[in-house]
């Protein structure tokens, strides 16, 4: 009887070993054919770490290898520096390509509307339109970059730009004192009230930390500090360094090159498509590069600056079209440094 009663017990140990044994196997199995794939090359990391260091951006380490946690939150990281008007959250948001459609009068009568539109995210700038413009700007719109100069134009035409723009993300920029959360920030208490009043609008706001790391990246790309030079950054400096946070690709259509103006036979063309009979765009520009007194935008310096950038990053600039000459090997000191 004992014999027998040994004999089981070691007929439940061998059974319960070999059991183990399939489970640890299934197990080790199981886990090679559920580890995710590698998010990005080493080509694209190397240059995702440039594009964050050039906007001031970087994120901590720890943040990439999350993503391979179970229970990870999926879908684009949060961006630091965008806030949602009503709730606080950060922008989660990120581009394989982009079309950055300027305000620029070389777009009119270029039909450009049907590539723009093929895109996968469209952003434009301020209050420009696309009703009756949509053959040559296109019509979708993605995101919108917004100046805080420009917000009583939004809310006049309220119906063009925020009602019709159903999953369009609105991005404005200010002073600190206009964006403050105290009820004293004249443009923050407005944008308070339009989400209330459109509960469904994707509204966000510049903090002022990231205000002042657009003022530094200013500072550290054309080594002039913006408040003493009287220099009020452009919405297209805005846009364009956002581009860079939440694009692979970016397709810029109707920026001309930096030295176009000096070009005594330049085309005329407005300042803005929408407004043909404005100021003339270059006219805009050689005024403002040359102010003293007073604010001005530096926009042929930041044109400078743009093309840099597009000798380090995936940029296109189209309408007109043109690229950056390549810079000459042996003179490391022309290389941008970010």
């Amino acid at each position: 009887m004992k014999t027998l009663m040994r004999h089981g017990l070691a007929v439940c140990l061998a059974l319960t070993t070999m059991c183990t044994s399939l489970l640890l196997l299934y197990s080790s199995l199981g886990g090679q054919k559920e580890r995710p794939p590698q998010q990005q090359q080493p080509q694209q990391q190397h240059q995702h770490q440039q594009r964050a260091t050039a906007t001031g951006s970087a994120q901590p380490s720890a943040e990439s290898s999350s993503a391979s946690r179970p229970g990870a939150p999926t879908g684009p990281r949060p961006l630091d520096g965008y806030l949602g008007v009503a709730d606080h959250k950060p922008l989660r948001m990120h581009c394989r390509d982009c079309a950055l459609v300027t305000s620029s009068g070389h777009l009119l009568r270029s039909r450009q509307g049907p590539q723009i539109d093929q895109t996968e995210c469209v952003i434009r700038m301020n209050d420009a339109p696309t009703r009756s413009y949509g053959r040559d700007v296109g019509n979708r719109t993605s995101l919108r970059v917004i100046a805080h100069s420009s917000i009583q134009r939004i809310l006049r035409n309220r119906h063009d730009l925020l009602n019709v723009s159903q999953g369009t993300v609105f991005i404005f920029w200010g002073p600190s004192s206009y964006m403050r959360r105290d009820g004293k920030g004249q443009v923050y208490n407005n944008l308070q009230l339009l989400s209330q009043v459109l509960p469904r609008l994707k509204a966000f706001m510049i903090t002022r930390h990231k205000m002042l790391q657009f003022d530094e990246l200013f500072k550290r790309e054309t080594g002039k500090d913006r408040k003493i030079s009287n220099t009020w950054l452009s919405t297209g400096w805005f846009t364009m360094t956002i581009a860079l946070e939440l694009c692979d690709r970016i397709d810029v259509y109707g920026m001309v090159p930096p030295d176009f103006c000096r070009d005594p036979n330049h085309p005329s063309v407005p300042y803005h498509y929408y407004e043909p009979f404005g100021p003339d765009e270059c006219t805009m520009y050689l005024s403002h590069e040359r102010g003293r007194k007073g604010s001005h935008h530096r926009f042929i310096t930041e044109k400078r600056v743009f093309k840099n950038w597009a000798r380090t990053f995936n940029i296109h600039f189209f309408q007109p079209d043109w690229k950056p000459e390549s810079l000459a090997i042996n003179h490391p000191e022309n290389k941008p440094v970010f």
